[in-house]
């Protein structure tokens, strides 16, 4: 016969809200609920169990007399100043300090030098000098983009020049591998966490490629500010923080220089301001969404204006999106790891300085999934 359970109902319901449920619908995604919260039924240990694993909690924490309090790890800047943070991004956040704690304990052990660009300019509010900077850094010579075809090409030449210097960027818009557990990009557009061994990045990849683009940059002025955070854009605007704005600006002046955009926008013989944004779009081999961007930031156009091509541009992007999340599971992986975490956990396991069961661990991939990536893709 099981054993019958006495629950906390506070601690269900905590756990219900945490997971993202509304407490309407308790009922039909969790019928057994109900009776337990009037007392009429009590639930099994295995019942207990299940449910545990299903919001997504440690099992001891049904048992708790008040539900714990649990703090964002890093600074979490929104735009509209909303300050919760669903599970599925603290989860995300926790992940991947997870992998950074190896990989930094990793790196020193093998006597790597910590990276000299992190935190440079943490007492510096020039942004000017600072997106010249992360441009030495990556050994862009003058109008680097218009190198490429589209502003497509753009974003994984950066990407891939990110990788290069030493930071591991994660596209993902799910919790791991679970698709059942998606990011929000009005939640999280991305965040980083600075580290000066091992800084880490993450760019929801549900969002349109073009603001990735600009996330990317967001972010590396956030590593050389040093200041871990996690962000939403949303609208394309930053949170109303200082350091915050920095970053904005920083990004903006990365990919679309003040003086150079001015120069081309007044020399630009189109009167109507999306056209000029369409002609300026090519120019810079950035999305017309970054230069409507800039544009508004330099007093071109106004809020409306700004407000309702983006949203039109959102929605056209949106619906003819690349890569979808359900696209090949391991060519999703390389996006999802970052290829330098994962030849470095592949790396330990060869020097015999990690076990497969922690490798399998750290990547979320297991057995013959591990094996196939890494024959594939390292």
């Amino acid at each position: 016969m099981s054993v019958k359970i006495e629950i906390n109902k506070d601690i269900v319901r905590w756990a219900l809200s945490r997971a993202g449920y509304r407490e309407e619908e308790f009922d039909s995604v969790f019928p057994q609920i109900k009776p337990w919260l009037s007392r009429e039924k009590k639930p099994t240990i295995k019942q207990l169990a299940d449910f545990s694993r299903r919001v997504a909690i440690p099992f001891g924490y049904l048992f708790l007399d008040k539900p714990p309090e649990e703090k964002i790890p890093i600074p979490y800047f929104r735009t509209k100043g909303e300050s919760k943070i669903t599970l599925n991004v603290l989860d995300t956040i926790k992940l991947l300090q997870n992998r950074q704690v190896w990989l930094r304990d990793y790196l020193k052990e093998n006597k790597n030098s910590p990276l000299d660009f992190v935190g440079r300019f943490k007492d510096i509010n020039n942004y000017k000098i600072i997106a010249e900077d992360i441009k030495k850094t990556f050994q862009l010579p003058e109008k680097w983009a218009s190198n490429f075809n589209t502003w497509k090409k753009t974003l994984e030449d950066l990407s891939n020049r990110t990788e290069e210097i030493g930071i591991v960027i994660v596209f993902n818009s799910v919790v791991g591998n679970n698709t059942h557990r998606p990011i929000e990009v009005e939640e999280c557009r991305g965040f980083v966490l600075v580290n000066s061994y091992a800084p880490f990045m993450f760019v929801n990849s549900a969002d349109v490629k073009a603001a990735q683009l600009f996330t990317i940059v967001h972010e590396l002025a956030h590593i050389w500010i040093g200041q871990s955070a996690a962000f939403d854009l949303r609208g394309m605007l930053p949170a109303d923080d200082p350091k915050e704005k920095l970053c904005d600006k920083v990004a903006a002046e990365f990919l679309v220089p003040e003086l150079l955009f001015d120069k081309e926008w007044d020399k630009s013989k189109d009167s109507d301001n999306l056209s000029k944004i369409s002609d300026l779009s090519q120019f810079f081999r950035v999305s017309q969404i970054v230069i409507a961007r800039r544009a508004l930031d330099l007093g071109k156009i106004q809020k409306d204006v700004f407000f309702n091509f983006y949203n039109q541009y959102k929605k056209q992007e949106y619906h003819k999106r690349e890569e979808a999340e359900s696209g090949n599971f391991y060519r999703t992986q390389k996006k999802r790891l970052g290829l330098p975490f994962a030849r470095f956990v592949h790396q330990a396991v060869r020097e015999s300085k990690l076990l497969y069961r922690d490798a399998y661990y750290l990547t979320g991939l297991f057995g013959e999934t591990y094996q196939k990536f890494i024959n594939n893709y390292l």
